[in-house]
């Protein structure tokens, strides 16, 4: 018998569908959460929102700036759009769903678009802003290894010109998305590590 593409895909791509609908899920709730929480903002300017924990943990002092609402509009109206989307596809997958090149091709630009943004928040978060928000940063860990394994699909698959060694990436994805990781807890210890050491 003819093994599917998905019974044909290593393992960990064949994960994809559940990491799109848990994270995109995951995703979707912290917008939301967000958007509620920033209208609630807008009607009270004196409201604290429920992720404002301490100076450095702090929605409310990110929502105030300018990098909230770069569009033009706050930020998370793009992370319901965006995860509702992403959300779906992944549901869809579940039940058997086979999508066209130009389909991961437009899901590939949208990660890609995220992943992007996320992390010139991050930029903005830790050296502008100097607090973070906790339900921009799940925000920030589910878009990672969205982009990530979203990529490493559309290489598999051939929608994408894969580089000599692409296949590294594969093998080693846990490394990676560590490594990942790690830098930006880095990161955020280095910007904020005057404030983590009164805690101490």
């Amino acid at each position: 018998m003819t093994a599917t593409p998905a019974e044909r895909a290593p393992f960990p791509l064949r994960l994809l569908p559940w990491l799109l609908a848990i994270g995109g899920a995951t995703g979707l709730t912290a917008a939301v959460v967000l958007t509620v929480e920033k209208i609630a903002l807008l009607r009270n300017p004196s409201y604290i929102p429920s992720c404002s924990l301490n100076p450095v943990l702090s929605c409310g002092s990110v929502m105030k700036t300018e990098q909230a609402s770069v569009f033009g509009f706050p930020n998370p109206l793009l992370g319901i759009a965006g995860f509702a989307v992403v959300t779906t596809i992944g549901l869809a997958l579940l039940t058997g769903a086979r999508f066209h090149r130009w389909f991961w091709l437009g899901l590939q630009a949208g990660a890609t678009l995220g992943v992007v943004f996320v992390h010139w928040l991050i930029f903005q978060s830790l050296y502008r802003i100097g607090a973070l928000c906790p339900y921009c940063m799940v925000v920030w860990a589910v878009t990672i290894p969205i982009f990530y394994y979203v990529t490493l699909h559309n290489l598999h698959h051939g929608h994408l010109p894969a580089p000599r060694g692409w296949r590294g990436l594969l093998t080693f994805h846990t490394v990676v998305l560590t490594g990942w990781f790690l830098v930006i807890v880095i990161a955020v210890l280095h910007a904020f590590w005057t404030y983590w050491t009164t805690l101490v």
